[in-house]
C-alpha cells in the first residue's frame, strides 16, 4: 500500500484519521503493518488439513507453499500438569521443551510449543535447529499419527504476537495435539501450536 501520508492527501483527511482507518481493517484482517517496512494487503487463506498424518512441511508442500522453520528456544523444564497427562508421565517430571516458528511463503505463519520426554527423546533432539520435527523422530523412533486436535481462538500471549507479525489485539487459531507412535500409541509429543487466523483456514477431515 502507499505510505500513510500519501493516502492521507489522496483522501483529503489528516494521517490520525487515515491511521485509525487502517487500524480498523487491520483488526478486520484485510491489511497488515509491517512495522519498518509498510502496509500490505493480506494474503488469502490458505487450506491447512488437519488429520491423523498432518506434518507442516508436507502439508504446505502439498499445495505449493515454501516453508522453513527456525528454533526460537530450546530448554529442558518440570512438565506442567496438562503436559504430563497428554505425555502419561509423572507431573513435574523434565520434558524437552521446543518453541519453533514456523514460515511459510516468506511470511510468519504459525509458532509451535513441542513437549517431549526428556527420557528419551533428549539427547536425540540436542542439536535440533531447523527442519522437519516429525521427520527426523519417524527416521529414528517410527512413524507418528496425531490422536487429536483441539482447536481455540484466543488472544496471542508472551512474545507470539511479536514473532507472528501481528498486533497484540489480534487473535490467534490454537491447537493442542497429541502424536504417538503407530507402531503402540506411546505418547511421544504434546504441541501447542498458534496460527496467524488471517493466513489459514483449518479443514478438518472426519475420521468416522
Amino acid at each position: 500500500m502507499p505510505a500513510e501520508g500519501e493516502l492521507a492527501a489522496r483522501f483529503g483527511v489528516n494521517r490520525h484519521t487515515l491511521r485509525r482507518a487502517v487500524d480498523e481493517l487491520i483488526i478486520e484482517g484485510l491489511l497488515e503493518r509491517q512495522h519498518g517496512v509498510g502496509i500490505f494487503i493480506t494474503d488469502h487463506l490458505l487450506d491447512y488439513r488437519l488429520g491423523t498424518g498432518t506434518r507442516f512441511t508436507q502439508t504446505l508442500a502439498e499445495i505449493g507453499v515454501a516453508t522453513d522453520s527456525r528454533v526460537v528456544r530450546k530448554m529442558v523444564a518440570p512438565a506442567s500438569a496438562g503436559v504430563a497427562r497428554n505425555l502419561n508421565i509423572k507431573a513435574d517430571e523434565e520434558v524437552l521443551w521446543i518453541e519453533t516458528l514456523r514460515i511459510a511463503d516468506g511470511q510468519p505463519f504459525c509458532v509451535i510449543s513441542h513437549f517431549l520426554p526428556q527420557t528419551p527423546y533428549g539427547e536425540l533432539l540436542e542439536n535440533y535447529q531447523s527442519g522437519s520435527l516429525h521427520e527426523l523422530l519417524n527416521l529414528h523412533c517410527g512413524a507418528l499419527r496425531r490422536t487429536e486436535s483441539l482447536v481455540t481462538a484466543v488472544m496471542p500471549q508472551g512474545d507470539d504476537a511479536k514473532l507472528l507479525g501481528i498486533t497484540q489485539h489480534r487473535p490467534v487459531l490454537r491447537v493442542k495435539s497429541l502424536n504417538v507412535l503407530e507402531r503402540d500409541a506411546t505418547p511421544v509429543e504434546y504441541a501447542i501450536t498458534r496460527f496467524r487466523a488471517d493466513r489459514i483456514q483449518l479443514c478438518i477431515t472426519p475420521t468416522q
